[in-house]
């Protein structure tokens, strides 16, 4: 029997693990063997939509595209091996994290979507951060609540039901009301004793919106919350329509606990050891740090969420990432139509960041900012994409790139020298993943000298979070009992992975510095860019 027939066998067999992930401009589904291999994939490419000042994403988009993610995977296994794809082992679902999506008693979203991308629940974030003396950034789901609470917006009172997109979705297709506790950590503070949300503090926020006279408490509209491994329901025969309306997927197909792209991110880098870390960058940057202890003061740029299994990470989230550079690689490639020599978005991009290596250091002098919306951790509320020089600076299409790789990482930079320098947090070693990456030797060149420490890319590494949830689902399947995440990672899925590690350059790291003194000098006039053009 060659590859093709095994493979063939396995898919009717049910011997394959599905991953589904909802990113910010991608939904990617990945159909993965039991050696972890992807042998199936299926995309939609979406984004969000800025209505009424809210980032959101309709119900309509969020389940059209879903359908035509998985659509498409289905076809993939079709045209690959001439069969159905009627079910698999274990499938999981996966989102980004966040965010806000209130239910009443009869499953009616009560408000559109809240994304985590907005920046409208700044006071919220500061009331319940004194409130609990732990960092609630503004993307966490308690502070829209809690924002909603604030402004007086009728629908709280009505609230049965509050989850994530990942949640959501999963109770769509399963009929229950969990999340994994990584992404519970999203929404609210997570006790590391218990593995579930902080008891004291729910008990603080009940006290805190008392006397608004809500029917609910805290803990009763939240999912319930459970360790990576854990059973999490069952695909049941409304959701395997709702998935899949040709109604060849079967019902019964078991799914792991529902996680955030922050957790298949580890996962998928093999980051949820202490002393191990990731930056996933692509729409957004984040860098996790799985930590041996608590920190020793609340940092508002510092976020405390988990890994899957439960174990307490630090982590520097960033709004904006690549946007800015995709926008700028389109315009090149519109000149390019427009002199007759169309290129590929491939090419263009591999020579592009190429470029970028043969720039002077500090970028020549030049500076730019990416902020798509705001970005708490360098203290903006909203954002203005935005480019500036001074007549000296040494204009080039390489200093021009080096300086849009070098900004993308900015904003990190600033929050990761908190974990570094102030709370002198170890780290043996971090892993790259996201689109950042995906030119061999560019990004992770310019993320080692941005982190100062030496990054890992795995071949792994460009299937990202989908491949990270469908090996979670296999971890639910097929783990021993009492095996930890870390040890089926090490010992089933990375054994034998290949993956390079590069060093910061000194002088990269040197140029670095002198960007980042201009960049932490200039945000004046990314402020001044906010209040002046609406």
């Amino acid at each position: 029997m060659n590859d093709s027939e095994k493979l063939r066998a396995a898919i009717v067999g049910g011997k394959t693990y599905l991953g589904i992930e909802l990113g910010s401009t991608r939904i990617k589904a990945v159909l993965i063997d039991e050696t972890n291999r992807p042998i199936a994939s299926g995309a939609h490419d979406w984004e969000n939509q800025l209505v009424d000042g809210v980032w959101t994403y309709s119900l309509d988009a969020i389940w059209n595209g879903l359908r035509d993610c998985y659509a498409k995977l289905a076809d993939d296994v079709y045209k690959q091996f001439g069969c159905k794809l009627t079910t698999v082992g274990a499938m999981g679902i996966s989102a980004m994290m966040h965010g806000y999506m209130p239910f009443d008693k009869q499953g009616t979203l009560l408000v559109p979507f809240r994304t985590w991308r907005n920046t409208i629940t700044g006071e919220a974030s500061e009331k319940l951060t004194a409130l609990f003396n732990y960092n609630i950034p503004q993307r966490w789901s308690i502070a829209h609540l809690y924002q909603a609470i604030l402004n007086g917006e009728d629908h709280v009172g009505s609230i049965d039901f509050l989850t994530t997109l990942a949640g959501y979705l999963h109770w769509q297709l399963t009929g229950e009301k969990v999340v994994g506790v990584g992404e519970a950590s999203g929404m609210f503070p997570i006790n590391i004793s218990t593995r579930d949300y902080d008891a004291d503090m729910i008990a603080k926020f009940d006290a805190a919106v008392a006397d608004k006279g809500f029917s609910w408490k805290l803990g009763d509209i939240l999912p319930k919350s459970l360790p990576a491994g854990t059973a999490a329901g069952v695909l049941t025969e409304e959701g395997a329509k709702l998935l899949d309306p040709s109604g060849n997927l079967k019902a019964g197909i078991p799914l792991c606990p529902p996680e955030g792209d922050a957790g298949t991110g580890m996962t998928a880098t093999n980051a949820v050891a202490p002393r191990t870390g990731n930056v996933s960058a692509g729409t957004s940057v984040f860098a996790m740090i799985v930590l041996e202890k608590e920190l020793s003061e609340v940092h508002p740029e510092i976020d405390l969420v988990t890994t899957p299994s439960g174990d307490l990470v630090a982590m520097v989230h960033c709004n904006s990432c690549t946007s800015d550079i995709n926008e700028w690689v389109a315009l090149f490639e519109d000149f390019a139509e427009a002199i007759g020599a169309p290129q590929s978005k491939n090419r263009l991009y591999e020579t592009l960041f190429n470029k970028a290596l043969e720039g002077d250091a500090d970028c020549g002098g030049m500076l730019a900012y990416n902020y798509y919306s705001g970005e708490p951790v360098t203290g903006l509320e909203n954002g203005r994409p935005l480019y500036t020089r001074l007549p000296d600076s040494k204009m080039s299409l390489a200093n021009f790139m080096r300086t849009h790789l070098y900004t993308a990482c900015g904003a990190l930079a600033t929050g990761m020298d908190i974990l570094i320098k102030k709370e002198k947090i170890a780290v043996d070693n971090i892993t790259g993943h996201g689109g950042f990456f995906k030119t061999p030797g560019v990004g992770q060149r310019i993320m080692a000298a941005a982190l100062k420490s030496p990054v890992t890319v795995t071949e792994t590494a460009g299937e990202g979070g989908p491949w990270g949830m469908a090996v979670l689902a296999e971890y639910m399947a097929l783990r021993a009992e009492g095996e930890s995440l870390e040890d089926f990672l090490t010992n089933n899925v990375f054994s034998g992975s290949v993956s390079v590690t590069m060093a910061p350059d000194v002088k990269d790291v040197e140029g670095f510095e002198k960007f980042m003194e201009r960049y932490s000098a200039g945000l004046a006039i990314e402020q001044a860019a906010v209040d002046s053009l609406k």
